[in-house]
């Protein structure tokens, strides 16, 4: 039962990457997977409803439940009630993107967002996924909570990025990435420049319950034309100031209790 929950799951994620659908010559194929076995499984998942079949080219692809399942469990923890106020201020005030990443386990996941640009370059990356944890500013924020050795460990786990998939000053060794750490422990936030994608720049700051626990971090990212270094210094305490307010709004949501 073990190894047909992990297949299923294995093939809801890779139909994840592609929402025009999927061959069942390709999921098996890509999955290393035997054919029939991969039809039973989808044929499993169209019954229970988290699958469809297009009828013209047979192509296997998602159906939306499982994004309602998503929206459903972020509704009814109150993060987007407690967060989104404060994500649309920020976003506001820097003119440039905002979101908010929750802790869970080993990982960060982007759940929320606001957009400050209005006119220009929108940078404006997928939500829901997991953040790689040491070419992004809120990897960063998030490794330099913890002594080098955790950080260390969790990114040992992960893996370091390629500068080919992410941007041209990447860290790719210890020694890289530690000194980002040191810098952000020191500023008491993140920063980025050409990191997690070329010509982007991005700020983020970690979120504490009242504990001390780290439930989130909170980002601000955008084009390096207009999120300067000398701009991101200068926005250093309004991050560091909403950090703190969704701390202490925290108590509010049912997801951040469970994390503090």
């Amino acid at each position: 039962m073990s190894a047909i929950l992990e297949r299923s799951f294995k093939v809801m994620e890779h139909l994840a990457l592609h929402p025009e659908g999927r061959p069942l010559s390709a999921v098996a194929a890509d999955l290393a997977m035997p054919l029939s076995a991969t039809h039973r499984l989808l044929t499993e998942l169209i019954r229970c409803g988290y699958v469809r079949q297009d009828q013209s080219h047979g192509d296997y692809m998602l159906t939306i439940k499982m994004v309602s399942l998503g929206l459903s469990f972020l509704s009814n923890s109150g993060i987007v009630d407690v967060a989104q106020p404060l994500l649309d201020a920020l976003a506001a005030q820097s003119g440039e993107l905002v979101r908010l990443a929750v802790v869970d386990g080993d990982e960060l996941t982007f759940v929320a967002k606001a957009q400050g640009a209005r006119t220009g370059l929108r940078y404006d990356p997928d939500m829901g996924l997991s953040v790689n944890l040491s070419c992004s500013s809120a990897g960063h924020a998030w490794l330099s909570t913890m002594t080098d050795e955790q950080a260390l460990e969790l990114v040992a786990r992960q893996g370091f990025g390629n500068p080919k998939d992410f941007g041209p000053r990447a860290p790719t060794t210890v020694k890289a990435l530690l000194a980002y750490l040191r810098a952000a422990r020191k500023r008491g936030f993140s920063m980025i420049n050409e990191v997690f994608a070329p010509a982007m720049t991005a700020m983020a700051a970690p979120v504490r319950a009242n504990n001390g626990a780290v439930i989130g971090v909170i980002t601000i990212a955008g084009p390096l034309v207009r999120l300067s270094e000398e701009r991101m210094l200068a926005l250093g305490p309004v991050l560091l100031a909403t950090a703190d307010d969704l701390a202490r709004a925290s108590g509010a949501s049912a997801l951040f209790k469970r994390r503090a």
